[in-house]
């Protein structure tokens, strides 16, 4: 099967339709437009690894307009429709490449730290690095997506908490994070966007460190310092695994309960290699989707831990592997227009009461006193940052990919594009075929590459003509 596209008549510039915002409701994501809740297809996006974050030279994932359309038409071909982004710089434009993706159908999930010194919480001494410059930081990233509305959420943090020792210092500072983010939102976004936590799948930890982050101080379930979504990366299921085996049936009764949405920010084994993906079937069948909102797949680039679908080289070019492939096959078997169907239930899920007999692992922090905001974060919360970096959707002139693309037979594909959707459209698999939040179920989407040897393929190139205009401020600077 060819790797299609539709044709996009030339016509006046106009900007593409923006995806529809969602909202947390109990358990679950929800499209408030059409009433339905959703199932995140995600992919993890962060081109170059640590190394492709890089403030000194202007570079991070999401500030390069061309490499953005690439991997876009790519993954819209795979039918994702979330990516997570790990380490942003927010100094830098990311208006091109987040308008790509929301044109494309697909939301963001933006962690808010990063791997330099000063940019994350120190699990060994997190009091040492939970200080108002920190904060700044993690607020600018807020300012510079929080306009998009294809920002799904942000991660106060990720895998900060990976067994006891870590467990009895670091989370009540992960609170104390989660908190003033939610604050600096509500005092300078003009709508919720979730903040939550992204944990390591450690089972001697993960119970606790759910029920530390998603019960609520006092009984009081508006308190700023809850989650409003929890996820953990989990590679339990390895090769040709079921739903018992992986353990799989574990998490899902002991999120049933849950009062936030929980998914998978990773997963994806790769032992053994190639890998199988028979675990997509299960996230999006019926033993799943009433407790987990889907899950985000370990990743698109691949880097020397070989989790990558895609040879992403340092000239632009790309070369998809075996596993890309396979990915879409597994995708292709479920019925994600029944999938991304189902009406939000309406069901709330009271959390507990923080207490310390919540917390079952001994030597896990079971103290609910929270850190207050340190010396000067609270009128950064009050005034925002300054200057402030700032984020909008923008006219993109072409979305055709310029960078050489090559199947994993060799054979380059030719006239690659982004497929403008519409109609508060989200991307899905199954060939590639656009889903409206309201169920549409017309094809609009591109359908994969397929695999050697049948050939070369081509694709319909999309051009709208349209104004790029840029729309970043003042470049931020920390303390």
């Amino acid at each position: 099967m060819l790797l299609q596209s539709a044709i996009v008549a030339l016509g006046g510039a106009t900007l593409a339709a923006a995806v529809t915002p969602l909202e947390v409701q109990g358990q679950q994501f929800v499209n408030t437009k059409s009433g339905n809740a959703f199932q995140i297809v995600g992919m993890a996006y962060q081109i170059g690894g640590s190394a492709g974050y890089d403030p000194k030279h202007g570079k991070d994932p999401l500030s390069n307009g061309d490499i953005c359309k690439r991997d876009a038409a790519l993954m819209q071909s795979l039918g994702v429709n979330t990516i997570r982004v790990y380490n942003l710089d927010p100094n830098l434009n990311h208006d091109e490449c987040a308008s790509v993706f929301n044109a494309a159908g697909m939301y963001m999930i933006i962690d808010v730290n990063s791997p330099l010194a000063g940019e994350s919480l120190n699990s060994g001494a997190p009091w040492e690095s939970y200080y108002a410059a920190y904060l700044n930081r993690t607020f600018a990233i807020v300012e510079a997506f929080k306009s998009y509305p294809n920002t799904l959420g942000f991660f106060s943090g990720n895998e900060v908490i990976d067994n006891v020792k870590t467990g009895a210092t670091v989370p009540p500072y992960v609170r104390a994070v989660t908190r003033d983010l939610k604050n600096y939102i509500k005092n300078h976004a003009d709508r919720k966007i979730p903040v939550g936590y992204s944990a390591a799948d450690v089972r001697d930890v993960l119970e606790d460190t759910w029920n530390y982050f998603q019960c609520a101080i006092d009984g009081d379930e508006d308190d700023m310092s809850r989650a409003d979504m929890f996820a953990l990366n989990s590679y339990s299921w390895c090769g040709e695994s079921s739903f018992q085996k992986s353990g799989y049936d574990t998490l899902v009764a002991l999120f049933k309960d849950s009062s936030v949405p929980v998914f998978y920010s990773e997963f994806g084994c790769n032992t053994p290699s190639p890998r199988v993906f028979t675990e997509i079937g299960t996230i999006y069948g019926s033993e799943m989707t009433g407790t987990f909102a889907g899950g985000v797949v370990y990743e698109w680039a691949q880097e020397d831990n070989n989790y990558g679908l895609a040879e992403c080289n340092d000239d632009g070019t790309v070369t998809l592997l075996a596993d890309y492939h396979t990915l879409h096959d597994q995708y292709s078997k479920v019925d994600f227009k029944k999938v991304q169907s189902v009406k939000a239930s309406g069901k709330k899920v009271s959390p507990p009461e923080c207490k310390a007999s919540l917390i079952k692992e001994k030597g896990f922090n079971n103290n609910f006193t929270i850190p207050a905001p340190p010396p000067g974060a609270q009128k950064i919360i009050d005034n925002g940052v300054s200057p402030k970096p700032s984020g909008k959707l923008v006219d993109i002139s072409d979305y055709s990919v310029k960078h050489k693309v090559t199947d994993v037979d060799g054979k380059s594909l030719s006239n690659l594009a982004v497929k403008p959707l519409s109609g508060d459209e989200i991307n899905t698999p199954s060939g590639g075929s656009g889903s409206s939040t309201s169920g549409s179920s017309d094809e609009t989407g591109n359908a994969a590459p397929t695999l050697a040897p049948q050939g070369s393929l081509s694709a319909a190139t999309i051009v709208i003509p349209a104004m790029i205009a840029l729309s970043f401020t003042a470049g931020f600077t920390l303390f």
